[in-house]
């Protein structure tokens, strides 16, 4: 385990402190100018974030989902989104998490996914394998769309497009289709236990780390068009296998 990796899980064990401390708490909630949710518990999970990455690695860029980007120009840059899934932390159900990945100039080199109502904790570091709960894991062996477990997050954009009847041609074909959403589906697909996962409105910040869990847990992760992640991403295609991954690129274009 490297330094980066070490203190990004202390960052995130320190953030599941100050989350908990929130969580059910009756908190003042205000919009952003995109209209999504803000709480002082996203505020100071972050500075705690920041001031702990920021100790060990002064140098470092940070891009936060509520600071914004600092040091842009540096070697390294942090990506973190304190609760990913604010809505349903002020909604009082279970589904979100810390996020906190690295860039090396335009590389995603390291990810930590901490869900603390699941007591979950996903790492990985380019080239060291995946771990939930610090047991490797890796992606299912299905490459069969027929034996497939596919579940979507945010898919409103993909709802409104001509990709909306592919993805029901698509549905009618898998074994099961779930919607687990926010961090917790890719939780699952790294560990073998679904198969493919959809969405069509999300930001770097949500999934930056677990891009990286992912490709590490033996997986493929993209965005719809097939793309490499970069800061400007919004969508989602990952799957266990290549061969599922290759399906769905084809089967939402009509192909």
């Amino acid at each position: 385990m490297s330094p980066f990796l070490r203190v990004a899980i202390q960052a995130a064990e320190v953030a599941q402190v100050v989350i908990k401390k929130y969580y059910a708490q009756s908190l003042e909630v205000q919009l952003k100018e995109d209209q999504s949710p803000v709480t002082e518990a996203d505020i100071e999970t972050e500075k705690t974030i920041k001031s702990l990455i920021h100790g060990a690695f002064p140098d470092h860029g940070f891009l936060g989902e509520e600071t914004g980007l600092t040091n842009p120009d540096a070697e390294y840059v942090w990506l973190t989104d304190p609760i990913d899934g604010t809505k349903s932390f002020i909604r009082q159900y279970p589904f979100f998490s810390t996020q906190i990945a690295l860039m090396h100039h335009d590389e995603l080199i390291l990810g930590v996914s901490s869900a603390p109502l699941f007591n979950e904790l996903a790492y990985a570091e380019k080239g060291n394998g995946a771990f939930l709960n610090d047991e490797r894991i890796e992606v299912s062996m299905i490459t069969d769309i027929k034996a497939a477990t596919l579940s979507f997050g945010n898919i409103k954009t993909l709802a409104a497009g001509g990709q909306w009847q592919h993805l029901g041609e698509i549905l009618q074909q898998v074994n099961r289709t779930r919607g687990y959403g926010d961090f917790y589906h890719y939780h699952l697909l790294a560990a073998g236990k679904i198969d493919v996962v959809v969405e069509s409105d999300v930001n770097i910040l949500d999934i930056a780390a677990l891009s990286v869990i992912i490709n590490e847990a033996g997986g493929v992760f993209t965005d719809l068009d097939g793309d490499a992640l970069n800061l400007d991403t919004t969508s989602v295609l990952a799957a266990g296998s290549q061969e599922l991954h290759d399906y769905m690129q084809l089967a939402l274009q009509g192909d």
